[in-house]
């Protein structure tokens, strides 16, 4: 798996912006998947993420985050340089969700299964809660929703 370096315009899609790239350059990096990991920079700001396919368009996302920290907007022209990333993705599991699943090692287990995107979805849900009582009650619902998958995994 490779890696590329190229100028593009960064493209407005919905309230995100992306660079649009062309075969080649999905050849190039992802060895003709449509779909994969990488090591995105642009304008010297270094992020993990994933090139995706909408619409009939490969592109690599850039969130109001990421364009902050890059310091650009829809519209720049930017260098981009795109490598393969095959790293397992950690996630840093916020520590009411961490001890919860610290006291139920067969959860921990699944949730330590589960892919990049559902870890990390379920500690921002938790991580971003505001008051303790969401916090508890979001740590609760993660809880459940390993509990179900522990049931479908046994029959």
């Amino acid at each position: 798996m490779g890696s590329i370096r190229f100028t593009a315009t960064l493209m407005a899609r919905g309230p995100a912006a992306a660079v649009v790239l062309d075969d080649d350059q999905v050849a190039a990096v992802g060895e003709g998947a449509k779909r994969f990991p990488v090591a995105a920079t642009v304008n010297g700001y270094t992020w993990r993420t994933t090139v995706a396919r909408m619409r009939g368009e490969s592109m690599i996302g850039l969130s109001r985050a990421v364009r902050e920290a890059a310091e650009v907007q829809a519209g720049d022209t930017v260098e981009v340089e795109l490598e393969f990333d095959d790293a397992r993705r950690e996630v840093e599991v916020p520590e009411p969700l961490a001890a919860a699943l610290a006291t139920q090692p067969p959860l921990r287990q699944i949730f330590d299964s589960l892919s990049y995107t559902y870890r990390k979805e379920y500690a921002r849900s938790v991580r971003e809660a505001k008051r303790e009582e969401t916090r508890e009650r979001r740590v609760a619902q993660v809880i459940e929703k390993l509990r179900e998958r522990e049931r479908k995994a046994r029959g």
